[in-house]
């Protein structure tokens, strides 16, 4: 046994963009958060806030990538980004060139989502508790 502590399953994430400075003002604007570059990344990526491994913090870290051969809006995977009130970052969606797809709903006891779409064409998930 490793002596890491208990983590989520998903370790890292990608959501492959055809303009990456289009996509970066919108996940930028919708979650009111600032994107880095990752200069020594071999494609074009800008990277969501995370912390280092010596911080030992749950959840899931991510970057949007624009890499030749990667079409955005084509994927069969959704990422949920954790929201204190969904609702909140669907307002932000369509003001930032973005399309609510279904807006807020119940999962029982599992909270809310809602599902939109980026300005790449790319479905995501928003997930609240209320």
């Amino acid at each position: 046994m490793s002596d890491c502590p208990p983590h989520n399953p998903v370790g890292w994430f990608e959501i492959y963009v055809s303009d990456l400075g289009r996509a970066r003002a919108f996940y930028e604007a919708v979650f009111r958060l600032s994107l880095k570059e990752l200069p020594e990344a071999p494609v074009e990526m800008v990277a969501f806030p995370q912390a280092g491994c010596e911080e030992r913090l749950s959840g899931a870290c991510g970057a949007l990538v624009r890499m030749d051969g990667f079409e955005s809006g084509k994927n069969s995977v959704l990422v949920y980004f954790s929201c204190a009130d969904c609702a909140d970052e669907a307002s932000r969606v369509e003001p930032a060139g973005g399309s609510v797809v279904k807006p807020k709903f119940a999962i029982g006891p599992y909270g809310h989502i809602a599902l939109v779409k980026d300005t790449e064409g790319n479905l995501i998930g928003l997930h609240s508790c209320v």
